[in-house]
């Protein structure tokens, strides 16, 4: 996902209901001090839909559920566990809120901002983990500014994602 693909035309289609909760996730982690990337590959080959830097180096990510259905479909959020200090589900207003396990982060969002429903817990990475991840968001954040810069240019040589 790019940041053209942020604005949704429908926000009734489930496509575009996730990516206007990413638009008001993004907007809203950047509020809070987290800067943030979409579609970020970890190294468990996960891919996380949101993952954000702190000030400090904290790192966050956030699984987006567009629907009860969505929600009801994934059995891999806790693999992305492992790689942030903080994990949290956003959803849309109109989603039931007591689907989402009380152990993670809870936002709720539209395409023009969220709120923190629940804090996620802090469960701290260790020092090569973090450096790791860090690497990782800032070669594909790098990646996709160059993208942005230079219309020519395709990433197509690199596998950042």
């Amino acid at each position: 996902m790019h940041d053209g693909d942020l604005i949704p035309p429908d926000p009734g289609q489930p496509s575009t209901r996730a990516a206007a909760i990413a638009r008001g996730t993004l907007r809203l982690l950047a509020g809070l001090g987290y800067y943030g990337v979409t579609e970020m590959t970890l190294a468990n080959n996960r891919r996380a839909d949101i993952a954000a830097v702190g000030g400090g180096g904290e790192i966050a990510v956030v699984e987006i559920k567009s629907s009860v259905a969505d929600f009801r479909s994934d059995s891999k959020w806790q693999e992305y566990m492992p790689f942030c200090d903080r994990f949290y589900f956003a959803v849309m207003a109109d989603f039931p809120q007591d689907l989402i396990p009380d152990t993670v982060g809870l936002i709720v969002a539209d395409a023009f901002g969220g709120a923190v429903i629940r804090e996620a817990p802090v469960d701290k990475l260790a020092g090569a983990r973090r450096k790791a991840v860090t690497l990782r968001f800032a070669r594909l954040a790098a990646c996709r500014l160059q993208m942005v810069h230079d219309a020519g240019w395709t990433d197509r040589q690199v596998s950042l994602t």
